[in-house]
Formats: C-alpha cells, sequence, structure tokens
C-alpha cells in the first residue's frame, strides 16, 4: 500500500515535493474511496489520486520520478556494472541543483509493516541510503549509508534489528548500486518484503499503456475470459465474444524488399516468440456474430482492451498502479467508469491503489473524487515544478 512519496532535485523538480495517499480531514465519500490499513498505528489511506496541470508543467515527471525509483530499486544491483551511470537527472536550471544529488523517498505498507525507504544519487554514486521500519508501529531505522567526501568511502550504520551478512552485504555493494538491491540478491530474506514491494506491488505504465498481449493471454482460459468480456460490456463496448489465435514466428514471411540488417535484427528479436492474433465478435440486429480484426477497431476499444487484462489483475491482487495520461485514446466515461473500479469495495476487496495524471477535467463535476485525491502541478518563475492538492 501506498503512503507517501517524495522526491527532490529531479528533471523539473528542484525543491522536494510530496505526494501523499494519506486521507484528510473531511467526511466526503469517506467509505468508497479511503480505507483503513490493518497495520499498527496506522492512518486511513486514498484509492486514488489524480494529478492534473497543463502541458509541460511537470506532472508527467512526478510519474517519471516514480518509475525512476522504482527502476533503480530493481536493477541497479543485477543490471548496473561498476562504473555505469545511475539513472537520474537534476534540475538543470540551476548551478547549484544541477551539481546535487537527486533525492526519492517512498512510504508503504508490505506484509503488513511500514516502511519508509530512501536514497540520493548522483549520475556517478549513491550518495545515502536509509531505511526505517515500524513492525509495532514504533520507528527501527535498520540501516544507513552515507558517502564521506574526506575518507572517500561510504559510512554504514546497521541496527541489530536488522539481521544476515551485514559485512558481506556493505562489501558487495558498489557505489552505483543500493544496499537494498545488493542485500536481496544476496538472499536477505527480511529485506526481501521492502524490494519486493518496489518489484511486484508497484505497477508503473506509461502514455502507451500496455500491449494487448496480456489481455489475450487471459483469453485463452474460458474462466478469464468471462472476466475480460465482462469488464468490457460493463463499459458500453458491444463486444460479445473474442477469439484468440497464436502461431510461432515464421523469418520467411518478412517482405524481400527489407534490408539484411533489419531482417537480421527482427529475427533476433522474435525468435521463439508467438505472434496474437485477436478477433473481436460484435453481434448483428439478426444475432449473427461477425469477426473484426483487433487492428480495425478504434483506439479506445484497443486502449481499454489493453488495459482490461492488467486492470483486472491490479484489482484482484491488490497492487499500486501509477498510470500516466490515462485520458489517452479514451472517452470520458470510460476514464470515470476505470477510476470507479478503485471507490467500489466489491470490485476492489483488497485496497489497490491508483495514482494517475490526466487532463480530463468532466470527472472532477461527478463527485468522483474527495479534494485531498486532486493535485495539481504547476511552474514557477525558474521552470520549477510545484505539486499541491485541492485540499
Amino acid at each position: 500500500m501506498f503512503i507517501e512519496f517524495t522526491v527532490k532535485n529531479y528533471r523539473s523538480i528542484k525543491e522536494e515535493q510530496v505526494l501523499s495517499m494519506v486521507k484528510a480531514k473531511g467526511t466526503e465519500l469517506e467509505k468508497s474511496n479511503s480505507f483503513l490499513p490493518d497495520v499498527p498505528s496506522s492512518v486511513s489511506l486514498l484509492r486514488s489520486s489524480v494529478i492534473y496541470g497543463p502541458n509541460a508543467a511537470g506532472k508527467s515527471n512526478v510519474i517519471r520520478a516514480l518509475m525512476e525509483m522504482e527502476y533503480i530499486v530493481r536493477h541497479s544491483a543485477s543490471k548496473n556494472q561498476e562504473g555505469d551511470l545511475v539513472s537520474v537527472t537534476p534540475f538543470l536550471f540551476d548551478e547549484t541543483t544541477s551539481k546535487e544529488p537527486t533525492e526519492f523517498e517512498m512510504v508503504f505498507i508490505s506484509e503488513g509493516i511500514r516502511y519508509q525507504y530512501g536514497f540520493s544519487a548522483t549520475k556517478t554514486r549513491v550518495i545515502e541510503e536509509w531505511l526505517i521500519a515500524y513492525p509495532k508501529g514504533r520507528p527501527q531505522r535498520w540501516f544507513s549509508r552515507a558517502f564521506n567526501n574526506e575518507t572517500v568511502a561510504y559510512d554504514y550504520k546497521f541496527s541489530d534489528y536488522l539481521l544476515g551478512h551485514k559485512s558481506v552485504w556493505q562489501n558487495s555493494t558498489r557505489s552505483n548500486a543500493l544496499l537494498l538491491s545488493t542485500a536481496v540478491h544476496l538472499n536477505s530474506d527480511q529485506l526481501k518484503p521492502v524490494f519486493n514491494w518496489f518489484k511486484e506491488q508497484l505497477r508503473p505504465t506509461n502514455i502507451d499503456g500496455w500491449g494487448p498481449s496480456f489481455t489475450a493471454s487471459m483469453c485463452e482460459e474460458s474462466s478469464t475470459k468471462k472476466e475480460i468480456l465482462k469488464f468490457l460490456q460493463a463499459a458500453d463496448f458491444d463486444i460479445h465474444d473474442i477469439k484468440i489465435e497464436t502461431e510461432k514466428f515464421d523469418p520467411n514471411l518478412l517482405p524481400d524488399e527489407f534490408p539484411d540488417d533489419v531482417k537480421e535484427k527482427i529475427i533476433k528479436e522474435m525468435k521463439g516468440k508467438e505472434l496474437i492474433d485477436i478477433k473481436t465478435l460484435h453481434k448483428t440486429a439478426t444475432g449473427n456474430l461477425v469477426p473484426l480484426e483487433f487492428e480495425d477497431e478504434s483506439d479506445g476499444t484497443k486502449k481499454f482492451f489493453s488495459f482490461a487484462g492488467p486492470w483486472i489483475d491490479i484489482l484482484k491482487n491488490g497492487y499500486v498502479l501509477i498510470v500516466d495520461e490515462l485520458h489517452d485514446s479514451l472517452h470520458p466515461k470510460m476514464v470515470k467508469y476505470l477510476v470507479e473500479l478503485f471507490h467500489n469495495e466489491k470490485t476492489n476487496p483488497k485496497n489497490a491503489q491508483l495514482i494517475f495524471t490526466t487532463h480530463e477535467t468532466s470527472i472532477l463535476n461527478q463527485e468522483v473524487f474527495r479534494r485531498d485525491q486532486v493535485w495539481f502541478c504547476e511552474k514557477d518563475s525558474s521552470q520549477a515544478t510545484t505539486l499541491y492538492p485541492l485540499s
């Protein structure tokens, strides 16, 4: 469960900005739009938040910062090699901040425990890293790490609450990698709930959304196919059935006019993969079913179909979904429908959460959100992004 995200000195974000899912005062839509986690000393959380702002105000950079933190946590120890750059970009329109580290911090609940985890980094190294756990509602600082410019080495502090081969983790952590990621790769069971929250619970996606393959794979099983059809029909899509066919990629079918180097690249990327053919079946006035190629559907239908499988999976498992530009190619009624699935205890039994950006303002007039769920982005005279809630 997502509680709070803080970012500083990242792209258009200069000063510290906080996106909070903590419910503020007020009883408006309290039952449908908020919930109280079963965790010691917990506060009520929101089931969704929406970020508005004009083009280039920085709302996508808030989402990008979330995705950047998730990527660094997941891959800094496994994909980065010694000397590789850390994938952060500071606020460049200031001589001071352009040389300072970017900072991320996330407060969340994983496996019944609240955690506060964060780090700061430049392109060349991690500068600081810290983890505080609240297993009984009281803070326990499990570890901290800070780069010492005088000794050109890291100062580590480990708590007795943290078990495992701490000296091994310390000696194995590269300057461009996180201790958390390194320790989990070296089999720290105690830190896995922290790492796995980023790996499994946090589900970010960009403006293009998902491709149709995940939803199509769910349609290969009759039980999950029924869920997909119910999902589409509830949103007023006139699709009565879905037909899925798969076949192995055949390089002989590539056009002869393709250059050899292009063919080689395609064959290498597609080796061993299957091609998916999706047909939607529509009912005529006389009751006959007419198949339609997926590519012949409208952009909105294709995008909604691509959303259907992941959306159902996220609601079923209680994940945290992050979407940039949710309104893209979708009718306002479809946006409202997707959001309200998170605000319904029947469709969202495990308290999944949704954070998204959009330009679609019509849903603000339909009693969909509480005031503390609506956020705004704007830029000041120095081109720096400010994020604040309607409340």
